[in-house]
């Protein structure tokens, strides 16, 4: 897994150093603070390595991760990616597995990244990001963009989502974390979601074997079916790596705090997660998982213009997030006290 994270002018991350990383990691912050590019930019190096040496992959380290940089943040060159008005080139260094991957260039990069050194040992998991939309419907629109007309629209956490859920579901025993925990997020959804292959289109069915097409099923349902299949279809395995992105997007507090335990149990059975989120109820069902299990639930988050690293095994971290959800309370109980 993912150990340590070292990032210098990458876009709004002007100085990231977040080490002793756990098996699920947080990452909390108002809209506008670079979340998602974290997000990003760790999904990139991480395709990067499982992609490198893998089949028939001719491509050296450098052109793929040129080419997911191109593809994920869609920028005409990679060098728009260093912080505006930074003196010193954007660097990247991630620790996985003990062993480093790190590049680095300057502004007036186009595509070909020369400063690049990789120890990591070719890898044959698949990570995948989770995006705070859906993509069930649209998943031929989303292939198509990419693969026919070659427009910049869905950025490659969407394009290889599209390709990942793709995969039929597969037969024979599954690993028992991952089959338990496809019963609990089909409990969540209170029926199933299944690939119609003679309509070819995805479709809902409630437990009462009722069938709804995809278009017409509500967003939280989609969402949680895509993490189901990609259980289903092997496409995940221990070792992989979940970036999530608002995962409480749609979803109902009852629905976040099931995912959240749906998520400690995966985590069990060896799959990461790098969760970023602005939700309360994500942070306090996290914060109480830590508690109750004694883990190590490593936190960062954007307060006062600057990054702080907390723990919540050690305590709920200090943000405006946290701060106003707290004021509401106490708002809440003097107006009932008069």
């Amino acid at each position: 897994m993912i150990n340590q994270i070292k990032m210098k002018n990458y876009g709004p991350l002007q100085d990231i150093s977040w080490s002793s990383l756990s098996n699920i990691n947080l990452i909390i912050g108002g809209n506008g603070t670079g979340k998602t590019f974290l997000l990003k930019a760790l999904y990139s190096s991480m395709r990067t390595l499982e992609e490198y040496k893998r089949g028939q992959e001719q491509r050296s380290a450098a052109d793929i991760l040129a080419d997911k940089l191109h593809w994920t943040f869609q920028q005409d060159k990679v060098g728009d990616l260093v912080t505006k008005g930074a003196d010193s080139a954007l660097s990247l260094n991630i620790s996985v597995d003990e062993r480093d991957f790190s590049y680095s260039f300057g502004s007036g990069t186009t595509k070909s990244i020369t400063s690049i050194e990789n120890h990591v040992a070719p890898r044959s998991t698949n990570s995948v990001f989770l995006p705070p939309k859906e993509v069930l419907s649209l998943q031929n629109i989303i292939i198509e963009s990419r693969e026919i007309r070659k427009e910049f629209g869905f950025d490659d956490t969407y394009y290889d989502l599209a390709k990942a859920i793709s995969y039929g579901t597969s037969r024979g025993k599954n690993y028992e974390e991952f089959a338990k925990s496809r019963v609990n997020l089909e409990e969540i959804l209170n029926g199933k979601v299944e690939y119609d292959d003679v309509k070819k289109t995805w479709q809902f069915k409630n437990k009462k074997n009722q069938k709804f097409q995809i278009g017409v099923t509500a967003e939280g349902i989609k969402k949680i079916a895509i993490l189901d299949s990609l259980l289903g279809n092997r496409y995940l395995s221990p070792g992989s790596i979940i970036f999530i992105d608002e995962p409480e997007s749609a979803l109902h507090p009852t629905a976040i705090s099931k995912l959240m335990d749906i998520i400690s149990v995966l985590s069990k059975r060896g799959i990461q997660f790098f969760i970023a989120s602005h939700s309360y109820f994500v942070i306090k069902k996290l914060y109480l998982i830590a508690q109750e299990k004694n883990e190590s639930i490593p936190v960062i988050s954007f307060s006062k213009d600057e990054w702080k690293y907390d723990d919540l095994k050690n305590c709920m971290p200090e943000n405006p997030i946290i701060a106003e959800s707290t004021a509401l309370y106490v708002q809440e109980v003097e107006i009932k006290l008069g």
